[in-house]
């Protein structure tokens, strides 16, 4: 698991600017950094590699890597959990190998060899930047999901592109902010691919080949996406012990490496559901957890009756109620673009302290898109009579101030409505005067041909996985200098769920399939409980620190010039929905304040 930035360009390089920009880089990769300048035909290229090293820990590993005969080069972020499969068949065929068992030399002459099509035999999370320089081609390749980052920004003469957006942003002279981008932001608490807060700097998105023709001028892009979820929707008899030995699979592929594996176990069916499949497969478990002195919030009795049952090591990383300033700044710090998801906390605080002894853990994230286990999901799916529907209508007339409306929109008969609003704040963007673009996602909802529940799969997966957690997951860690892997994102796990039909799914009991592969181990009082997010006291907080927020608004460019009484009208009703969007304000104001690196500004 690394980081990487690159540049492209018909005309000079600046190398050293490029090394500045690539300290906000670096702790995705601290173990070895790596630049290769040269020049190819007319093109320039100089590139930055920063190793995380995990899998074959020898230097001839490191990257850049060139492959034998010089006619392409590769840097990769991720890892590849069956490269020693794909090297075989290689091997078979008569490629010959350098290292001892690279993943990322069985990536680059894989793609020699097969071409793009390469890419459809690899299980991993990755970033590629793959450039074939005999060609005069590159091709910026990004992972099903969306898990690993790759961002990029084009003119006519020049490629930029990179693991880290703030990286790109300070190798531009100027940058101009995306006023879509704010308006999503502010909506949903994110920015999708393929925008970034920034005009002319883009992201690869999930399940995406951009190809860029370096020999024409200027240069020319063409996109082309090689996996959707949608292309596996069937109706196909679900079968239990057929999704369990995927599950098997997907868990203990992501052993592959040549270091120690740490797991996250938060207490929750998904971290709990890991911890069982290791622990029959007698595997060393090595858990951490969050205990939160806030007993509102804390579900370390879970997680320790986990780690009992499973003879794990278990280590438990306390939260005060009061966490201090230095850590939720660090931790907004980390996500290198602006997100709102306040779980970002402790999900940065536990990533760096299991960073301490390890550099790989295992998490649960993807449980709930697979398998339906949100609210959101299981209210949408009930049906609703007349009655509902008519209490739901409530929602247009619900001030501001008093909430999103999505409790009471959720009693809609339209799932569509029912679902979107837990995702989107149609009042805030109301309040604020922006353009909600909650009826668009409606619409697209309903145009789709597809069974209602597979048709929120989708929204799971296209929005809120794809877009929300595995930025979460990434940046938090990589921050952290960790590499998380999750089984439950494995896209044949993903590939047969969509495929099959859903009596797996009760929605008065989300899950209820991992919840029986527990009770075994766990009684009633443990798989039945409530779902309980990854959260500390948000609105303890924001509500203690208004100075800081006031000062952080008032300094910035965005939101008092859409309301300038913003802050003082949240703060007037005390309530976590209000400290959300005081918190998704602030989380903004204070990353463009801080995006330019300090001696480049």
């Amino acid at each position: 698991m690394c980081g990487f930035i690159g540049e492209i360009s018909l005309d000079k390089l600046n190398p050293q600017k490029l090394i500045k920009c690539n300290e906000l880089i670096e702790c995705r990769g601290p173990d070895s950094l790596v630049q290769k300048n040269f020049s190819a035909e007319r093109i320039q290229y100089g590139l930055i590699f920063n190793r995380l090293a995990i899998i074959d820990l020898n230097n001839n590993a490191d990257q850049p890597m060139e492959s034998a005969n010089s006619s392409s080069v590769i840097m990769f972020n991720g890892e590849i959990y069956n490269h020693r499969k794909l090297r075989k068949e290689l091997e078979q065929k008569g490629v010959k190998f350098n290292t001892d068992h690279s993943d990322t030399e069985v990536l680059l002459n894989g793609l020699d060899y097969f071409g793009l099509d390469f890419i459809e035999k690899i299980k991993g999370q990755f970033s590629i930047a793959y450039m074939q320089t005999s060609s005069q081609k590159v091709y910026l390749i990004r992972d099903r999901v969306g898990q690993k980052p790759l961002f990029y920004s084009l003119n006519s003469s020049e490629l930029i592109f990179g693991s880290n957006l703030k990286s790109l942003v300070n190798y531009k002279d100027e940058f101009e902010i995306n006023n879509s981008s704010i308006e999503e932001y502010m909506e949903t608490g994110v920015v999708s691919s393929p925008n970034t807060i920034f005009k002319n700097i883009n992201k690869v998105e999930p399940g995406q080949i951009v190809e860029i023709n370096l020999s024409l001028t200027p240069f020319r892009l063409i996109k082309t996406n090689y996996w959707k979820p949608e292309n596996f929707i069937d109706d196909k008899i679900f079968n239990e012990e057929e999704f369990f030995h995927l599950f098997t699979e997907a868990v203990s592929i992501r052993l592959e490496a040549d270091v120690p594996v740490a797991n996250f176990l938060s207490g929750g069916i998904d971290s709990t559901a890991i911890a069982k499949n290791l622990h029959d497969s007698s595997k060393t478990i090595n858990t951490f957890s969050i205990a939160i002195t806030d007993s509102k919030y804390d579900e370390s009795k879970w997680s320790n009756e986990v780690a009992k049952r499973y003879g794990t090591q278990h280590k438990q990383v306390n939260i005060n109620s009061d966490v201090q300033n230095s850590e939720i700044l660090n931790s907004i710090n980390s996500l290198d673009e602006p997100y709102s998801d306040p779980s970002v906390v402790p999900s940065f605080i536990l990533c760096s302290a299991i960073s301490d002894n390890y550099k790989v853990a295992l998490s649960g994230d993807g449980g709930d898109e697979l398998l339906g286990g949100y609210k959101r999901v299981s209210n949408a799916f009930k049906k609703k009579n007349s009655l509902n529907h008519l209490f739901s209508k409530l929602h247009n007339f619900q001030p501001t101030l008093f909430g999103t409306g999505a409790n009471l929109s959720s009693y809609d008969k339209s799932y569509e409505v029912s679902y979107t609003g837990y995702l989107f704040d149609s009042k805030l963007m109301k309040y604020l005067n922006l353009t909600s673009s909650k009826h668009e996602f409606i619409e697209d909802l309903r145009s789709r041909e597809f069974p209602q529940y597979k048709n929120l799969m989708l929204a799971e997966y296209n929005l809120f996985l794809s877009e929300m957690m595995m930025l979460k997951v990434d940046r938090t860690s990589m921050a952290n200098s960790l590499e998380v892997r999750s089984p439950f994102v494995d896209h044949t796990l993903i590939e047969y769920v969509f495929s099959r039909d859903h009596s797996y799914y009760n929605p008065e009991n989300p899950k209820q399939i991992l919840k029986s592969y527990l009770s075994k181990d766990f009684d009633s009082s443990f798989t039945s409980r409530s779902k309980q997010g990854f959260i500390f006291d948000l609105e303890g907080w924001v509500y203690s620190n208004m100075a800081l927020i006031s000062q952080t608004l008032d300094e910035g460019s965005i939101i008092n010039n859409m309301r300038s009484n913003f802050l003082n009208y949240f703060s007037y009703n005390k309530t976590r929905i209000n400290a959300n969007r005081i918190w998704r304000a602030f989380v903004l104001e204070y990353y463009l304040s801080n995006i330019k690196i300090q001696s480049l500004q």
